[in-house]
């Protein structure tokens, strides 16, 4: 199923897109789509049987703002440098184990909300990454098996990051990565039996037109599985969580001098096979 939410900031919907590719209303059907939701089986058994009779009415997509396909979301965990190209093009060591940093749930908006160049900053980057959305509770994980059994679904992430902010100005990461509208989500949440192998996806970024990213999750250094068995043992997961995978190749840091980084005005693309296609407008906080 590819569930989204659509509607004004703060008013959104539950929605669900068909096979035939129509918006479908579920707004009489759950309340939301979050954690809770996901979570409960028995409530999406009937959403798949209410898409599948056609009973659903059909919402005009018209001027309709599509929001992050998640509610309530309880933490935004990150994965940093797990990309073998991405390590490659930045000079990185590849790391023993993955590097872990948190975004805060508030740096999440829409597909294609406006992403906010943070005031004094010179060094805004793109970076498409493959998201996981839970969907059990995971704790102390022990298989790969597991791991991808906790798994709800997946959708699209833009880890929109400030260099200076994260890598010149002292302490860990946080400063760079936490800034308002810093994590377009989104438009989909597709159920995870529709992603059969999440180590097959292309993944493609634009900037002006300008494709920048082509990369594909095979190059991942930590797989899915175990990025969210890993994490277990560190955290504990929950429905409605949310983990960013990493980026390939081709971020603006990973370029020569002088380096391509985001300023307003700029248009970002990026898209993910199967998970749908965001876009958005920079504009100066």
């Amino acid at each position: 199923m590819k569930l989204l939410r659509v509607g004004p900031v703060g008013a959104e919907r539950p929605a669900l897109l068909d096979e035939s590719g129509t918006l479908r209303d579920l707004s009489e059907l759950v309340p939301d789509i979050d954690g809770s939701l996901l979570a409960d089986e028995t409530a999406l058994t009937r959403i798949r049987e209410a898409a599948t009779s056609g009973a659903l009415p059909a919402l005009d997509p018209a001027g309709l703002r599509t929001g992050a396909p998640l509610a309530r979301i309880g933490k935004v965990v990150c994965i940093g440098l797990n990309y073998h190209d991405h390590a490659r093009e930045t000079g990185a060591a590849i790391p023993a184990e993955p590097i872990v940093f948190m975004k805060a749930p508030d740096t999440v908006v829409g597909p294609d909300d406006t992403v906010l160049v943070p005031r004094g900053s010179v060094k805004t980057d793109w970076e498409v990454e493959l998201a996981v959305v839970i969907g059990r509770t995971a704790r102390y994980l022990d298989s790969d098996e597991q791991a991808l059994a906790a798994v709800a679904g997946y959708t699209i992430a833009h880890d929109v990051s400030e260099r200076e902010f994260q890598i010149e100005r002292g302490g860990q990461w946080d400063k760079g990565k936490n800034c308002e509208t810093f994590n377009p989500l989104g438009p989909w949440l597709v159920t995870a039996d529709e992603v059969p192998d999440p180590q097959a996806l292309g993944v493609r970024l634009w900037v002006n037109g300008e494709l920048k990213q082509d990369g594909t999750t095979a190059e991942q250094i930590f797989p899915v599985a175990e990025v969210v068995r890993y994490l277990s043992h560190f955290m504990t997961l929950h429905p409605g969580d949310i983990i960013n995978t990493g980026t390939p190749a081709g971020v603006a840091m990973g370029h020569p001098d002088p380096k391509p980084y985001l300023r307003a005005g700029d248009v970002v693309e990026l898209e993910i096979d199967g998970l749908g296609r965001q876009r958005q407008e920079l504009k100066n906080a």
